[in-house]
This record gives structure tokens, C-alpha cells and sequence, in this order.
């Protein structure tokens, strides 16, 4: 044992020599032989987690990455710290870069197959989130949805060119305007883009999202205008592609919206900087409409469910609960203001069901839906309040005898009203009493578009009515001639024709969308708010294209135009004020 290796190796044969050494070639081969075969089981999994085989070498390199610190996120204390100072925002977008790290692997918005192979959507704090519900079929174009499509090609063209990551398209000086700075009309648009099958401008979009939109900014935004369009525009958008960057940028900014909710009635402010968490009335009163306050429920109930953290479905619904106690209704109606010092209704006795209270009723209805219709409180509250309006707040027009919803002022009724077309559009089709409701309603909202020449609905109309409810005489008077391309009445037709079937429905909606098309539409690219729907020849466009054009209106019309009514079920989805579809919880 003494000799070196060298020395052993010259005192054996050569055949002993020639054994040793295939052995050692043997080992070899059998070693890198495992070495790939494992190699390669590895790679396929990454693949099979985010189904894209070309995206294997990228992803194996992300994975092997030193794991991120673990954090439970949760509303940012933005009111003590300045934005670039705050760790607590720094993680966050730290975590956002994490996830868009991930997420830019992939050339193409993913679907659920493509988020992860399990029942459970990942998030980067280490939470378990529940899978994002997609369509059960998408739709074919028929020839109306088709002009559906090239409307919102139009008027999508016009917004990319010249207002592109801004929130409004001023269509006719070609630039802009700015709301919130949040590129609102591209949020908006999400969903639309996915439903009408345009994957290329939803994935151009989806990359500005990625790359472009931070919320750590030192801006006001209005509490129920934000959440219905950015929170519900991003948590449909993760729904319908089962992208989770949405769901990331979703979670950030309910965190930021948070401090709205920090008043001594727990009745939120209707303004709060996303920036600084510094949260606050309108400067011309301490008040909030009940709408504002009462229309975000679904929207931070949907964040919690996913998200697991309660917070946000504790601190909106702790809004429902109190509004549902408090004195000063009349027959399931609701006053238009609320105090959030005192948490109590201010200007007793007027009733509308108009801006300000409408979609008050819509939300205690489509939470209901939403939670699986387990929530017996909500439908009952909504159906008192159905019960009201035909009580206090129904009339019929002279000489045409059209239903018309009007409002009520210290027991005095008065027969005009702003977005009264919204009314027949608020159920979704709960109750027998509601569903009559809804045809009358609309009937007479469809003669009150008629009045215009251009087939459109006008902004504000007004009856001079002599008697009271449920009979008196309305002979129409002058209205506010404007239209600013809103989607209320062709919503209302959506839901009237899967409702009923009737084709008529699809008749009115096919009218109003060449109206829009002859009087509204902007060679240039975009669509134009008017100021004169009675003069075909001076319309007197308003060069304002707003966000709800293309995440509403157009939705609406594209969806109205289909016959299958399984694409976007209402068994399985539930719309937001603002068109958004999320999930029924519990569908039936």
C-alpha cells in the first residue's frame, strides 16, 4: 500500500488496465445519463405550472432565485409617512415587480391553466387564493356584434394615438384629459377587449399595466368612481384571463383606498389621496351620497375572497349594516346624503332614485347574487324598496300613457329626474314584483329616447305633472338635450332581452348604435359626447370620450347582440355599476 497510484497502475496488465477503464466509462455515462433525466423532469414541471414549454429556461431560472422574505400585506399606514419614504409601499411594489417578472415570461395574457396547475391561483405573499372564474364559452361574432367590435376598434384607435395611458380622449382637439391620472379608459376597456376576442390590443394594454401603472402617487381619487372602474376593471380582468399581475395591482390599490374608511362613523369619506392615505369629504360638504358608500361592496367583498384578508369585505359591509338601521327612509327609499361624523341621512324627505341613491338599490340586489343568495337581509331590504318606488315614485306620461320613474321632495312628487334610465337596469331578476317593474319602466324610457331625433337618450327629462302617484297627468316638457355616449338604457335592454327573449329589445339596441355611429363618431378615431340630440344636423359634440363608452356601453351592446346566453351567464356572473363581471360565489 506503500505505492503511489501511478506505480499500482503500471504494475497491472493490460487487460486489467482495459477493465478498470471501461468501468470508469460505464460509471460515467451512467451518472450524466441520471443527471439529464432528472434535469429534465424538473423543466417539465416548471412547464406543466405555467403551460408554455418555450418558457421553460426562463422560468427554471426565476425558481431558483433566493426566496422573498415572507410578508402579510395590509392597508399601508400612508397617513404617517410620505410615499417615497414608506418601506411598507416599497415592499409592495416589491412584490409587484415579483410578479411581473414572472408574468412577462409569457409573450401572451395567460389563462388559469397557465397560472398554476393547482385549484389555487399563487400570490406573492405567500397566500393561497382561490381560481379565477373564466367564461364558459366565448361568443362568435354576428353582424351586429361585428359593427360592435370595429366601433370599439374605432374608438379604441383614437385613444391609443392620442391619449394612450391617460384616463379621457378628447376625440375632436386630439389629446387628452386627465381625472385621476390612472389611465382610466385603458382599465376600463380590460374586460371589453377580452370579451370581444381582441387579444392583441388587451395584451398591449396588459403590458402598459405591467410597466406603466403605480399607484404610489400624491393624487385625490374619488372613493366609488375608483373602485368601480380601476378595482372592478382589474379584479374582472384577472377573472377573465387568470393573469394575477390584475390581482396584484387590484390588492394595492384597495390597500390605498383603505383609509376612506377611517371616520368616526365608519361611514367613508368620498375622497382619499392614493398617495398619502389622507382621506376627506368634498370641500363643499361633510357628507357622502349613499350611493358612493353603498356601491362598493362588491368590489372589496370580491378583493377579500381573494385575497384572504378581511379587512376590506369587513370595512364595507360594517357600510351596508349601518345604512340598513338608520331612520329617515320611507318605505324601503333612502335619502341621497349622508353625514360621516354622525353617520346619520341629511336632507330628510328627498327620495330619487336618479344620481346620488341609485345604485344603492342595485348593490343590496347584486350582493345577494353575489353571495350565492344566502344573505336574506339584502333581498329584503331591496324588495321594500322596490315596494316604494311603485308606491311613491311611478307615474304615466300624457298623452302616450308611458311608466316613468320620477322623484319624490317632501312629499311632493316631481316628474324629472338625472340617469332615471338606470332604473329598469338594476335587478338582475330577482322577484316576480321586481320583473314587472322592469319592461314598464324601461317602455318608458324608451319613448323618452324616442323624443330625440337621433334615436339617443337624453341626459335629463322633465314632465309637468299635476296629482300625485300612482295616477297623475305628466305632459312631457323640455329636458337637458345632451348625451354623453352612457350606457344605462342599452344595459337595461341587456338585461331585458335575456330576461324575456324578445328581440325587440335587440331591434332598439341596433337603432341606438347606428345613432352613435352617425352623430357621435370621430373620423379621426374616437367617439364624441353631444349637447343636442334634437338637431340631426348640429349635434354639438363635446370633445369628451368617456371611460364607461368602451367598459360599458359598448360591453352592453356587444352582449345585447349575442343570442347565447351563456356567454357571461347570469347564473354565474354578477356586473358592477360599472359593467364589470365577477363571480357568483355560490352560483346556482
Amino acid at each position: 500500500w506503500s505505492l503511489s497510484v501511478p506505480q499500482k497502475w503500471k504494475q497491472l496488465s493490460r487487460l486489467q488496465r482495459m477493465v478498470v477503464l471501461f468501468l470508469l466509462v460505464v460509471l460515467m455515462l451512467f451518472g450524466l445519463r441520471s443527471y439529464v433525466h432528472v434535469a429534465d423532469e424538473w423543466a417539465g414541471t416548471s412547464c406543466m405550472i405555467l403551460g408554455r414549454p418555450e418558457g421553460c429556461l426562463r422560468v427554471t431560472l426565476v425558481s431558483v432565485q433566493k426566496p422573498q422574505r415572507h410578508f402579510r400585506r395590509g392597508p399601508p399606514n400612508l397617513q404617517i409617512r410620505a410615499p417615497e419614504g414608506d418601506s411598507q409601499e416599497r415592499r409592495q411594489d416589491q412584490a409587484q415587480k415579483r410578479a411581473e417578472v414572472v408574468g412577462e415570461a409569457s409573450d401572451q395574457p395567460r389563462g388559469v391553466s397557465s397560472v398554476c396547475s393547482s385549484s389555487e391561483a399563487p400570490s406573492t405573499d405567500g397566500r393561497r387564493r382561490p381560481q379565477p372564474t373564466r367564461p364558459s364559452r366565448q361568443g362568435h361574432h354576428n353582424a351586429r356584434q361585428k359593427a360592435v367590435v370595429d366601433a370599439f376598434l374605432h374608438a379604441w384607435a383614437g385613444y391609443r394615438k392620442f391619449a394612450w395611458g391617460h384616463d379621457e380622449l378628447k376625440p375632436l382637439t386630439r389629446s387628452f384629459s386627465e381625472w385621476f391620472g390612472l389611465g382610466l379608459t385603458l382599465i376600463d376597456a380590460l374586460d371589453t377587449m377580452w370579451i370581444l376576442g381582441l387579444k392583441k390590443e388587451f395584451q398591449e394594454a396588459r403590458n402598459w399595466v405591467s410597466k406603466k401603472l403605480r399607484f404610489r402617487k400624491d393624487v385625490d381619487v374619488n372613493l366609488f368612481e375608483s373602485t368601480i372602474r380601476i378595482l372592478g376593471g382589474l379584479l374582472s380582468a384577472f377573472h377573465l384571463s387568470g393573469d394575477v399581475l390584475f390581482l396584484n395591482k387590484a390588492e394595492d390599490f384597495g390597500n390605498r383606498l383603505m383609509p376612506a374608511f377611517r371616520t368616526p362613523s365608519k361611514i367613508p369619506y368620498s375622497i382619499v389621496n392614493i398617495g398619502t392615505g389622507a382621506a376627506h369629504p368634498p370641500q363643499w360638504t361633510s357628507d357622502s351620497t349613499v350611493s358612493e358608500v353603498t356601491s362598493i361592496q362588491l368590489e372589496f367583498r370580491e378583493l377579500s375572497r381573494l385575497t384572504g384578508d378581511k379587512t376590506f369585505q369587513e370595512a364595507a359591509e360594517e357600510v351596508t349594516r349601518r345604512v340598513h338601521g338608520l331612520h329617515g327612509k320611507l318605505d324601503g327609499l333612502v335619502p341621497m346624503f349622508i353625514d360621516t361624523n354622525s353617520g346619520s341621512f341629511t336632507q330628510l324627505g328627498e327620495f330619487t332614485l336618479g344620481a346620488g341613491a341609485d345604485s344603492y338599490y342595485e348593490y343590496l340586489l347584486k350582493q345577494w347574487i353575489q353571495g350565492g343568495k344566502k344573505e336574506r337581509q339584502l333581498l329584503e331590504d331591496y324588495l321594500e324598496a322596490v315596494d316604494g318606488i311603485r308606491k311613491h315614485l311611478l307615474a304615466r306620461s300624457e298623452p302616450r300613457k308611458l311608466t316613468f320613474v320620477g322623484e319624490l321632495n317632501h312629499g311632493r312628487f316631481s316628474a324629472h329626474g338625472h340617469l332615471l334610465p338606470d332604473v329598469p337596469s338594476d335587478g338582475d331578476g330577482a322577484e316576480p314584483r321586481d320583473r314587472t317593474l322592469q319592461p314598464a319602466a324601461h317602455e318608458g324610457c324608451e319613448g323618452r329616447s324616442g323624443q330625440g331625433e337621433l334615436r339617443l337618450a337624453q341626459g335629463w327629462a322633465r314632465w309637468a305633472c299635476r296629482g300625485a302617484p300612482p295616477e297623475p297627468t305628466c305632459p312631457p316638457q323640455a329636458a337637458d338635450r345632451h348625451n354623453l355616449l352612457r350606457p344605462e338604457t342599452v344595459e337595461s335592454l341587456f338585461y331585458l332581452h335575456r330576461l324575456t327573449g324578445d328581440r325587440k329589445y335587440q331591434d332598439w339596441g341596433w337603432e341606438i348604435l347606428r345613432s352613435f355611429n352617425t352623430y357621435t363618431r370621430v373620423p379621426s378615431g374616437g367617439y364624441s359626447s353631444i349637447s343636442n340630440v334634437q338637431d340631426p344636423h348640429h349635434p354639438q359634440p363635446r370633445d369628451k370620450m368617456e371611460s364607461f363608452f368602451l367598459g360599458e356601453t359598448l360591453k352592453y351592446l356587444y352582449l345585447l347582440f349575442s343570442d347565447d346566453p351563456d356567454l357571461l351567464s347570469l347564473d354565474t356572473y354578477v356586473f358592477n355599476t360599472e359593467a364589470h363581471p365577477l363571480p357568483i360565489w355560490a352560483p346556482s
